[in-house]
């Protein structure tokens, strides 16, 4: 081993022990003691089964984690990946064709292995829990249609790079970078029209009183809103939300049916009303800002690093390739892309109270947005009371309890 194999080693077993601190501190904070906030709000026996459900969810995070981390160290260590690139290469196929097969056997391979936890989580503990509404067929369905989505998208996008970065030279990662940003923007228009009703239906939200609320909110804003649209989240689980996606005539204000069929007006307006802080404070363009830079940085340490000899050396392939090199360097990037994954979930959290604050002074009514923060917490069994380091490492929104404190403040 040299001392890039070393260093992508020590980082995974000190991630997953990291991960393992925070869900051990997470789990000893539990208290039996409903916070005073939710006090009256919710039932002791439910208060119950969302500290159990916090139990089930981090033991069985942590048997995936381990498991994800062994068969990695056992594919790395017994000359996996050198295996599939010998074979990919004995196709006697260009490099191109070649790259694609290689990655794709990867992430096919990786798929496979993660579809078992996937029927776990939602066929036994989100049924456990009486959260699942999906049946097997729908969601056979959907890793189809998400497989179809990686062919249609995905190949394209990774041709690209692989082509730029074997015939670009020293510009290929400048052209890369192009070409994924115009990828990022174009998925950004296309999702709300294109993608999303794939998976989910999306109908206008009927005319009546919540539509007029609506309506008139955003106008009273500056807020120009063609439609608003109820989407049939029930068909999979019977959690709450609502979202804000896309961009000029093609973004979408989504609401959950499941969250309509739970909430009054007023707070069906402030859940929107949070939305549309994103929008105006620009929160959206921002988050996607740094995600084009963060994608820079990347594309330029890989252009660095691609052809390294010890790179290759690390994962014991003995003949250097792009496409390869592009695994390795994803490998050998998990840290820097751990540490600015944890800014950028602080950047997060601070939209969040910022679009709860717009909310709250925008509709006046404050109780309303914290009403609504209280409910959904309950009925999605949330963890009221996280410790502060595992929301450091893991939340991209504020905890409940701070949103509500915080709100109480406007």
């Amino acid at each position: 081993m040299n001392h890039i194999a070393w260093t992508i080693l020590v980082f995974f077993i000190a991630e997953f022990v990291l991960q393992l601190t925070a869900d051990r501190l997470n789990l000893r904070v539990i208290s039996n003691n409903i916070p005073k906030p939710f006090q009256g709000v919710i039932e002791p026996e439910t208060y119950r089964q969302s500290q159990e459900y916090l139990r089930t969810n981090t033991a069985f995070g942590q048997f995936s984690a381990a498991f994800d981390l062994l068969l990695l160290l056992i594919f790395w260590f017994c000359g996996g990946f050198a295996l599939i690139d010998n074979w990919t290469r004995a196709l006697g196929w260009g490099p191109l064709a070649t790259g694609l097969t290689y990655i794709g056997l990867l992430v096919g391979l990786k798929a496979i292995v993660d579809q078992p936890f996937s029927l776990y989580a939602t066929f036994v503990i989100e049924e456990r829990f009486g959260f699942n509404q999906t049946n097997l067929s729908t969601w056979v369905k959907d890793r189809l249609k998400a497989l179809l989505l990686a062919v249609l998208l995905g190949v394209p996008l990774l041709s690209g790079v692989l082509a730029f970065f074997m015939y670009a030279g020293d510009a290929a990662w400048l052209w890369c970078w192009l070409l994924v940003t115009v990828f990022m923007i174009g998925v950004q228009f296309v999702a709300p029209t294109w993608i999303m009703p794939l998976f989910n239906r999306f109908e206008p939200l009927e005319e009546g009183e919540l539509r007029d609320a609506i309506m008139a909110y955003a106008a009273s804003i500056g807020f120009s809103l063609e439609d608003i649209y109820v989407m049939d989240g029930s068909k999979r689980s019977s959690k709450s939300n609502a979202f804000f996606t896309g961009f000029g005539r093609h973004r979408r204000i989504v609401l959950f049916d499941t969250l309509i069929a739970k909430h009054p007006v007023e707070e069906l307006v402030a859940v929107l009303a949070h939305e549309m802080g994103h929008y105006k404070m620009r929160h959206i363009l921002k988050m996607m800002t740094i995600g084009i830079l963060q994608t820079g940085i990347m594309l330029f340490l890989m252009s660095l690093t691609i052809n390294t000899p010890a790179l290759f050396e690390a994962f014991y392939v003995n003949q250097p390739s792009i496409h390869a090199g592009l695994v390795f360097f994803g490998l050998l990037y998990a840290p820097l892309d751990f540490f600015l994954g944890m800014i950028v979930q602080r950047i997060s959290r601070i939209h969040e109270y910022a679009a709860d604050r717009f909310a709250a002074e925008t509709t006046g009514n404050a109780g309303a947005m914290i009403e609504t923060l209280k409910k959904l917490s309950v009925h999605n069994l949330s963890n009221l009371s996280p410790h502060p380091f595992y929301v450091f490492l893991n939340y991209s929104h504020p905890p409940v309890m701070q949103r509500i404190e915080a709100l109480q403040k406007v």
